[in-house]
């Protein structure tokens, strides 16, 4: 497999790209505002890549950054982070319910209220799976651009707006579960970095979904979990990450045009809206049945992507296991479940390549 050297323009583009994603970071970090780092790097770049800036987060930079949030959410792994473990089954079900209602209910709104054609409807309304979803929109012919203003949205606005609402309402854990506040030794950290790359690298060979993050995750979680390392990585590393998945998603503006952003906007924010109604029913109905926390089963239900639902888990100290588990079910589900839906219920199209 050849490598290619990156051009002296995106390199400086990168570099762009961090610099804006760090200082927008650490601007709402010393402001103090619930998961600042990564969401004070993604207004940041995102604002930046809107005003024309071409800034970009090279993919060896982006698998770099998965790897480092994996290790640190491993990190986190506990017997007192499981005991909910039992519930798993009935949360994991009720998600898929309410990913299905979530993606019925977007695309009636999009369909009546701004016109969509219903395969754009209900692709725009399947939450997570972006790349799935934008390939699938690809080859049903659907309009790709508007899919990419609804999704895109759906994400920014859940990693700003999620924290703060989880500080007003005061459900947000006020002190991190269980996790190594001492760092790691050097070989220690050799050690857990090594096996974090093994681990990632053996499940993007089997076409894991998210194998960067979750191959960290996994090994990171044996490793602390079976004594073999008991620090993890220093706070600093953990904070670039933060940066760097924050300017990832800010980054994502860069492909778009402002035309298409306010020719789509409202369609955005009105889908939103609906997604977020159907999945507070939900999100209800299990912190009234069950004993899990209201923080973690509001962040396991939020329809977003599952890189930004899991740092967030990270910084605002909530159980990665469950948000971990519930956004990979989800994730699969909509990549399985999508097509067969877009089959049966959108209008019947030829593919592009036909």
């Amino acid at each position: 497999m050849a490598f290619a050297i990156p051009s002296r323009a995106n390199i400086l583009n990168a570099t762009e790209t961090l610099v804006i994603g760090a200082a927008g970071g650490l601007l709402f970090l010393w402001a103090n505002l619930p998961g600042g780092l990564i969401s004070g790097a993604m207004i940041a770049v995102g604002i930046a890549a809107l005003a024309g800036r071409p800034l970009i987060v090279p993919p060896a930079v982006t698998q770099s950054v998965l790897i480092l949030l994996g290790i640190s959410l491993g990190s986190l792994v506990s017997r007192q982070l499981i005991q909910h473990v039992s519930a798993y089954p009935i949360t994991i079900a009720l998600l898929a319910l309410a990913t299905v209602c979530s993606i019925f209910g977007s695309s009636f709104y999009l369909q009546r209220v701004h016109g969509w054609d219903q395969t754009s409807a209900f692709l725009a309304g399947s939450p997570g799976a972006l790349s799935q979803i934008t390939m699938l929109a690809i080859e049903k012919g659907a309009d790709v651009p508007a899919i990419a203003v609804v999704q895109t949205m759906r994400v920014i606005i859940l990693t700003a707006a999620l924290p703060l609402m989880l500080a007003v309402l005061g459900i947000a854990p006020a002190a991190p579960p269980t996790i190594a506040s001492a760092s790691a030794s050097p070989l220690e950290l050799a050690a857990l970095i090594a096996a974090s790359i093994v681990a990632a690298f053996v499940l993007r060979w089997v076409k894991f979904p998210a194998s960067w993050m979750f191959g960290a995750m996994l090994a990171s979680s044996l490793l602390h979990g079976v004594g073999a390392i008991e620090g993890g990585l220093p706070p600093w590393v953990r904070g670039v990450a933060l940066v760097g998945i924050g300017a990832l998603i800010g980054s994502r503006f860069a492909r778009m045009k402002l035309s298409t952003l306010r020719s789509h906007i409202n369609a955005g924010l009105g889908s939103f809206a609906v997604a977020v109604l159907i999945s507070a029913i939900f999100v209800a109905a299990i912190t009234l049945t069950t004993q899990v926390r209201l923080s973690d089963v509001v962040v396991a239900f939020a329809p977003g992507a599952m890189d930004a639902m899991l740092a967030l888990a990270l910084t605002l100290h909530i159980d990665p296991i469950f948000v971990g588990a519930h956004h990979l079910s989800r994730f699969v589900f909509v990549t399985l479940a999508t097509p067969g839906i877009v089959h049966l219920f959108g209008r019947p199209q030829e593919d592009v390549d036909d």
